[in-house]
């Protein structure tokens, strides 16, 4: 049995300033032969669903490792950006960007096998897992020799430290007013929809590079990277499961809603074989099936207006219905005007915007479809 809170701290941009960031182990060493799982929360740090969900999840993983029932070593870091906490203005939570860059928490995050690749160099060969071992002993020397400066970068450090080596890479997020959903990459499909069934999710949106160097594709790039890269050599994926997982909307922290999220991840977990004991509940329903995320229309508008939506959440539309109308709010026919707007594609609606006051460029809703859209490009962001 093994449990252990951990602290670090941060080191301010200015003087004075100091910044605690606190996480947990739990279960048994990783090793060669036990798992590794990891999971953070509010990485965008006015997203607070997942904070919730980890605060049951917790206890739960306490009780099966006082029953000796943890199969992985689970590292939970249930308020991952403590920095963007911090970013209280004029009563307003603003925890999306970092403030001295303007940079968004989960974009930007290190291309790994870029920074590994001659290190690595020449020391490949048939063996499939000797192979594995070399590419993570190259990252971890890379995370030693690092020196990270501001205060983002000492934070991001912490954790790029423990997940580098996981087995089970997840970053809990939330949307604006969404159903539950989850961004994976393709490789991971199968795992991926597994995942998808046990939290309950409406939609798994793969992608293998959503443009943003997202923290949740860093894992598994890694070892799609080097394996292109090398095609002569045996590089399997060590990553088994990874993904975004957005938990509904900003305002959807309560008890027992995120209590039931927790106990679905516990289930899929056991699912997988990392924790025994009984079921803590049955299987659901199965997720409806994995979709490109280049087929998911991020509608977005291109002036200034109030909102007047059409549709409801899980709502089916078809291309070209009507999904909400635009109040103009200034010129000749200001506050009568409402200027339509139309779905590009037909699926389910996934999200819609929580502010109904929108801006030129703003997405005001996430509609889930099979055909792939030429007007999404390489960025697949709403950022």
């Amino acid at each position: 049995m093994s449990y252990e809170l951990i602290t670090r701290h941060i080191t301010g941009d200015s003087p004075g300033r100091k910044t605690s960031f606190q996480y947990f182990k739990i279960g048994p060493e990783a090793s060669a032969d036990i798992p590794k799982v990891f999971i953070q929360a509010a990485l965008h740090a006015d997203e607070q669903p997942g904070i919730m969900v980890l605060h049951h999840l917790l206890k739960l993983l306490k009780q099966a490792d006082a029953k000796d029932q943890l199969v992985a070593q689970f590292v939970l870091m249930p308020m991952v950006n403590p920095l963007g906490m911090g970013g209280l203005r004029l009563n307003q939570h603003q925890g999306r960007y970092e403030e001295v860059s303007g940079v968004n928490y989960n974009r930007k995050w290190p291309r790994l096998y870029e920074a590994i690749a001659e290190d690595i160099d020449g020391k490949l060969g048939q063996d499939a897992e000797n192979n594995q071992q070399i590419i993570i002993k190259a990252v971890a020397d890379w995370i030693a020799s690092s020196k990270p400066i501001t205060a983002v970068e000492q934070q991001r450090h912490f954790v790029i430290q423990e997940a580098y080596d996981a087995d089970y890479v997840l970053d809990l997020h939330c949307d604006d007013e969404a159903l539950v959903h989850l961004f994976a990459v393709p490789q991971l499909k199968e795992s991926s929809h597994n995942l998808s069934t046990w939290i309950g999710s409406a939609a798994t949106l793969l992608a293998e590079d959503s443009g943003g160097g997202s923290f949740d594709e860093v894992w598994p790039a890694l070892w799609i990277d080097a394996a292109k890269e090398n095609p002569e050599y045996p590089i399997p994926l060590k990553v088994k499961a990874a993904g975004t997982v957005e938990y509904r909307g900003e305002s959807d922290v309560f008890d027992d809603l995120n209590k039931d999220d927790a106990n679905r991840l516990y289930g899929f977990f056991q699912d997988e074989g990392l924790i025994s004991g009984s079921a803590i509940m049955d299987k659901p329903q199965i997720a409806p099936e994995p979709t490109d995320l280049d087929a998911t229309e991020m509608l977005r508008v291109d002036q200034a207006g109030l909102l007047a939506y059409k549709v409801e959440l899980n709502q089916m539309v078809k291309k070209g219905q009507l999904i909400a109308e635009l109040i103009a709010l200034e010129g000749d026919e200001a506050f009568e005007k409402r200027t339509p707007i139309f779905a590009g594609t037909s699926g389910r609606i996934i999200s819609r915007n929580i502010n109904k006051y929108v801006w030129p460029g703003c997405s005001i809703a996430k509609i889930v479809g099979n055909e792939k859209l030429e007007s999404r490009g390489e960025y697949l962001l709403e950022d």
